[in-house]
C-alpha cells in the first residue's frame, strides 16, 4: 500500500525502529527491494535520486515505483531523493510519489530555509511528505559524494559540516518539514576507512526537533553502529552503495564461472545478491536485537 513518509516514520518511532529507503535505478534492483520487504513483511521506502535520471528518467521509474507501492502488502513510501528545485519537486507528485526531498543545504542558511519552506507548502498541499537537509555529507578521506570545501587544504575538519542541533530546531520550527537530514559523521558512497559517527550530537539533534531523523551515506556500517543510530533517533536510513556492489559482484562471479552468457542472465543474478544484501539491512533496522543471518 502506498503511504506517506510521515506515516511511514510515525510508526516507525513508535516501535523505535528506522524504514530502510532503497535507491532504485533499474527495474531489477525495485524488484529486489519491494520482493524483500514482502518475504519479512517490513515497511520499506523506495527511491528514486534524481541523479539517477541519467540511468532512467523519473517520468519512466517513477510510475513503476508507483505501481509496486500500490499493489505491495506492507506499506511503501515512494520517495524522491535530493530534489534539487521545485520543478523537479513537481514532476514527482504529479507522478505519484508519497514523499519528496528537497536539498537546499549547498545554500546559505536563509535560503536553505526559503526554498524549503516552498517545498513543503506545495507539497504538504497534495499530502506529500517532505525532507530537507541540514549539514553536509563530508568525505574526509572516506569516499562520498559530498565534499568539504577547504578541507584539503587543511582550512575545515568534517565535524565542522556537521549539523548544529541549535541550528536544526529553528530550521525545522520555521520550515515545519516531517523529517530532518542530519550530518554526523556519514558519508555517501564506499567507505574506505572507518567512519567517526557524532552519536552524542545525533541524540541532541534528535532531542531538539522532535521529528525522525534521516540517516544518508546509510550503507558500510556495523550492526552496533545502526542500532546506536536507531536508538539516537534515526528513522530512515538511505542504503544503496553496498548493495549495488553486491548485484555487481554477483554479476561478474557469475561471468567468471559461466561461457555461455546472456545478457537477461545477469540481471536475475544481480536482482537476487541485491535482495539478499538488503533483506540483511532491513532485518537490522527492524532494531529487534536479532541475529542477522
Amino acid at each position: 500500500m502506498l503511504v506517506t513518509l510521515r506515516e511511514n516514520l510515525d510508526k516507525a518511532e513508535d516501535g523505535n525502529y528506522a524504514v530502510g529507503a532503497f535507491n532504485c535505478p533499474t527495474l531489477e534492483s525495485a524488484r529486489a527491494v519491494i520482493e524483500a520487504a514482502q518475504e519479512l513483511q517490513v515497511p520499506v521506502i523506495l527511491s528514486h535520486a534524481e541523479v539517477h535520471n541519467e540511468i532512467i528518467p523519473i517520468e519512466i521509474m517513477g510510475p513503476i515505483l508507483v505501481d509496486f507501492a500500490k499493489r505491495a502488502s506492507v506499506p511503501v513510501t515512494v520517495h524522491l531523493d535530493h530534489g534539487s528545485n521545485l520543478e523537479i519537486i513537481k514532476r514527482a507528485i504529479d507522478i505519484g510519489f508519497s514523499s519528496v526531498m528537497i536539498d537546499a543545504s549547498h545554500m546559505g542558511y536563509e535560503e536553505n530555509v526559503k526554498t524549503v519552506k516552498e517545498v513543503v507548502e506545495y507539497a504538504h498541499g497534495h499530502n506529500v511528505s517532505v525532507e530537507a537537509e541540514l549539514g553536509m555529507m563530508t568525505s574526509s578521506g572516506i569516499g562520498g559524494e559530498e565534499t568539504a570545501g577547504g578541507e584539503a587544504e587543511g582550512q575545515y575538519k568534517p565535524s565542522d559540516y556537521y549539523t548544529d542541533p541549535v541550528i536544526a530546531k529553528d530550521f525545522v520550527y520555521r520550515t515545519e518539514i516531517d523529517a530532518l537530514a542530519a550530518s554526523f559523521g556519514t558519508v555517501h558512497g564506499i567507505y574506505l576507512s572507518e567512519p567517526d559517527l557524532d552519536f552524542d550530537r545525533l541524540s541532541s539533534i534528535y532531542k531538539n526537533i522532535q521529528r525522525p531523523v534521516v540517516m544518508h551515506g546509510g550503507s558500510g556500517l556495523s550492526t552496533d553502529e545502526y542500532v546506536t543510530a536507531i536508538n539516537s533517533g534515526i528513522r530512515k536510513i538511505n542504503y544503496y552503495s553496498y548493495a549495488a556492489k553486491a548485484g555487481a559482484h554477483a554479476v561478474k562471479e557469475y561471468i567468471n564461472e559461466n561461457t555461455n552468457l546472456f545478457y537477461h542472465d545477469f540481471t536475475v543474478v544481480a536482482k537476487e545478491a541485491i535482495k539478499k544484501d538488503v533483506k540483511r539491512a532491513m532485518e537490522i533496522f527492524l532494531n529487534k536485537g536479532e541475529t542477522v543471518r
